[in-house]
C-alpha cells in the first residue's frame, strides 16, 4: 500500500510544476493591438520561452443609438459603435527573466493588459 501512495504523490508532482502565464491584451484599434502582441511574443521568444498564441477572442461591440434631432422626428436616428478587440497569449513555464522583461516592456497607449499566473 505504501507503494501506491508514492505513485500517486509522484504523479501529482509533474502537474504542479507546469506554470502558465496568461496575458489578455485588449484595445479599440486592431492595428495597435497586433503591434503590441508582436512585441510581447518577441520579448518572450528572446528568452527561449514557449509561446502559444496569439489567440483572437470575439470582438466585443457596444452600439449606441441617438436621436438626430433634439425634439421630435423619432425616425431620424444615428448609430455609433465601439469595438473592443481582444487577444490571448500563453507563455509556458516562464523564467524570472521573461517576467521581468515583460514588466519593463513599454506598449502604446490604448492597450490594456491583464496578466495571470496559472
Amino acid at each position: 500500500m505504501a507503494t501506491t501512495k508514492t505513485t500517486k504523490s509522484s504523479a501529482k508532482a509533474p502537474a504542479g510544476e507546469i506554470q502558465k502565464l496568461r496575458i489578455r491584451v485588449r484595445a479599440y484599434e486592431h492595428k495597435i493591438l497586433d503591434i503590441s502582441v508582436k512585441q510581447i511574443i518577441d520579448t518572450a521568444l528572446r528568452f527561449d520561452a514557449k509561446v502559444v498564441g496569439p489567440i483572437p477572442l470575439p470582438t466585443e461591440i457596444k452600439k449606441y443609438t441617438v436621436n438626430r434631432s433634439t425634439f421630435v422626428h423619432k425616425d431620424a436616428r444615428e448609430q455609433f459603435e465601439m469595438r473592443m478587440h481582444k487577444r490571448v497569449i500563453d507563455i509556458m513555464n516562464p523564467s524570472g527573466k521573461v517576467v521581468e522583461a515583460l514588466t519593463n516592456l513599454s506598449l502604446p497607449s490604448g492597450v490594456s493588459i491583464d496578466v495571470k499566473m496559472m
